[in-house]
């Protein structure tokens, strides 16, 4: 491979892979509303065990200055060194099903060569199938399942789940130039986006990832238990009624928001929204409302499940 002495290496001791698997990529950057995909890769690396076979290398593709790594310091020395992790593995799912995974950062540096590593590992692997995710802010209300917008070449993901499908422009991320690259290259490609609702975006939202793996599911077939996200989410979503229910106001914005919702739904589109619950778009009102009682929580709830 061309850039393999420069972008990627090889692992040597990389187990054989099976031909024809579905690829899976979760990578983490630019945007990462209610941090769905960094919530992704750490469901992924935790619990489908991951066997890399290929690492990307940092000092190629990673702004350190801009995503510092860890280092722990202990009272009078340094103990620990975590680097970025960007690594094409083999993992499995819930049900042992195998499938190839491509997790860590967004690629900060040369992405016409990333795309193009990316296409030859795809080619070389008779990937059966490409689907990534991320997730942006959106004005929907929690009391409602979550959408999904969805690009690429299998229609029929698109039609059956993509709620909006807008004409517009968007700066890129990599995710999207691999999804473009690997059109064009005519793999079966699709790229989930999740509708989060805008004011919980810079929270740690569990309904979005779980609304990521459901999308994943759908595409490729694989099956992700997610127990400890649901239980999370259950008890993060009784906090948000609890707020909202105890404000008149409030309650009077959300159910204005589900009937636009229910409206845009009912005579726009024949979509299925991911089955997950919980996004409450907002006015600013609700906005700045839900933000202050999100920042009262103890830290500790924030992270209860993950």
């Amino acid at each position: 491979m061309p850039f393999s002495g420069s972008i990627l290496e090889r692992v040597a001791s990389a187990p054989p892979v099976p031909r024809g698997l579905p690829l899976v990529i979760a990578l983490t950057g630019f945007t990462d509303a209610g941090s769905a995909v960094s919530r992704v890769v750490q469901y992924l690396r935790d619990e489908t065990g991951p066997t890399p076979l290929v690492v990307f290398t940092n000092d190629v593709l990673l702004d350190y200055r801009a995503r510092r790594p860890v280092i722990s310091f202990d009272a009078d020395h340094l103990t620990d060194y975590r680097p970025a992790r960007l690594e094409l593995s083999l993992a499995h799912d819930t049900l042992g099903q195998p499938f190839l995974l491509l997790a860590g950062y967004e690629p900060d540096f040369a992405w016409d060569a990333f795309a193009l590593a990316v296409t030859e590992l795809c080619d070389e692997l008779a990937a059966s199938t490409v689907t990534w995710v991320h997730a942006i802010p959106m004005p929907v209300p929690h009391t409602r399942p979550l959408g999904t917008t969805v690009s690429g070449t299998r229609a029929d993901l698109t039609a059956a789940h993509s709620v909006w499908k807008p004409q517009t422009q968007v700066p890129a991320t990599a995710g999207h130039l691999l999804e473009y690259r690997l059109a064009e290259a005519g793999v079966a490609v699709a790229g989930f986006v999740i509708l989060v609702p805008h004011y919980l975006g810079d929270t740690e939202y569990p309904a979005a990832a779980l609304a990521a793996l459901d999308s994943l599911t759908v595409a490729t077939g694989l099956v992700f238990a997610g127990d400890a996200l649901r239980d999370e989410n259950r008890d993060y979503l009784e906090k948000v009624d609890e707020q909202v229910t105890g404000s008149e106001e409030l309650s009077r914005m959300v159910q204005a928001l589900e009937e636009r919702y229910d409206a845009y739904m009912a005579g726009s589109t024949n979509a299925t929204p991911m089955i997950h619950t919980g996004d409450l778009p907002s006015a600013e009102e609700l906005a700045a409302e839900l933000e202050r009682f999100l920042a009262t929580r103890p830290a500790d709830e924030d992270k209860r499940g993950s």
